[in-house]
């Protein structure tokens, strides 16, 4: 009998043991799973633009949104912004306040690619612009932006380049006085000389100096790495001597214009350098993917993922 209940003690104690074995299990395997799912910790605030991930999330924004946040990206910049409706800019806005993301820059004002305007110094051309900036401020409030893009426009062939920037300093001071009260920042983007033939401005050096001579916490540079490898190398060089004067960034490999890592831009060394720096602002993600499809927007993510973990 002593046996008999030695034994049966011993089958229940093994079962208990068993099937709390396989509960600790089951609750370390949950655990795990959640932190899982859990999103990744950027160190910068890489922002991704509507479409990026189109096949991941579908076709509409405001999914495309909360599958950007879900992936730990925490800001996000869309250059048409000004152009959508009223209402869907709402929508926008208040789903990344839910999301706890930034609203990077979008496109103040029309661009000229083909003509003078600021460069010109034609009232018309300027005061043209300055509505443009007027009606942005209303839109930079609405969705919560901070910053706004701005692009001088084509060369004036006819005009030395002294008096071209000449024109644009005082267009951009005006423009100044218009951002100014609200705390909204145009973000002046040179843009390289073979996708973008004939532009005024094209060089860090040459926003540098514009930027100095406008003297406005409302005008900074816009430094655009993909860009500037092309215009000019050099890039942290020229980053470090812009520094006090770039307000945002923007991304994409060379030659390609596609996520870092399928190119010959050393993005890791250039984020590391950034970071250390101290950048708090916005990293736009302004470049296409290396493949069409689903597969391809996982590999901008773990390509952000690979450079981000270098810091």
């Amino acid at each position: 009998m002593q046996r008999r209940k030695f034994v049966q003690h011993s089958l229940i104690a093994g079962l208990g043991a068993s099937v709390a074995g396989t509960i600790g299990a089951f609750a370390s395997e949950k655990k795990s799973e959640k932190k899982a799912k859990q999103p990744h910790a950027f160190n910068l605030k890489y922002a991704p633009h509507e479409g990026m991930f189109k096949h991941s999330a579908g076709g509409d924004i405001i999914s495309q949104l909360e599958f950007m946040a879900a992936q730990g990206f925490t800001a996000f910049e869309d250059n048409e912004m000004r152009n959508r409706p009223v209402n869907l800019q709402e929508a926008i806005a208040n789903t990344m306040q839910k999301l706890n993301m930034e609203m990077g820059v979008f496109v103040a004002h029309k661009i000229y690619w083909s003509e003078p305007n600021l460069t010109s110094g034609d009232e018309g051309k300027r005061e043209e612009f300055l509505t443009d900036i007027r009606k942005s401020v209303e839109v930079a409030k609405r969705v919560n932006a901070q910053w706004v893009t701005v692009v001088p426009g084509y060369r004036d062939l006819r005009l030395e380049p002294g008096y071209q920037t000449a024109n644009v300093v005082e267009s951009l001071k005006r423009a100044s006085a218009i951002l100014e009260p609200h705390g909204i920042v145009m973000v002046l983007e040179p843009l390289n000389y073979m996708n973008h033939p004939g532009m005024f401005l094209s060089k860090s050096a040459q926003a540098y100096e514009i930027c100095k001579a406008v003297a406005s916490p409302s005008c900074k540079i816009l430094y655009d790495i993909y860009h500037q490898q092309i215009t000019e190398g050099n890039l942290i060089p020229n980053i470090e001597a812009s520094w006090d004067e770039i307000a945002y960034f923007q991304v994409g490999d060379n030659p390609g214009r596609n996520e870092p890592t399928t190119g010959e831009i050393n993005y890791k060394n250039v984020f590391k350098y950034i970071h250390n720096r101290g950048f708090d602002g916005i990293v736009g993600m302004e470049h296409g993917n290396s493949r069409p499809d689903g597969v391809g927007e996982l590999a901008v993510i773990d390509a952000y993922k690979q450079v981000d973990d270098f810091i």
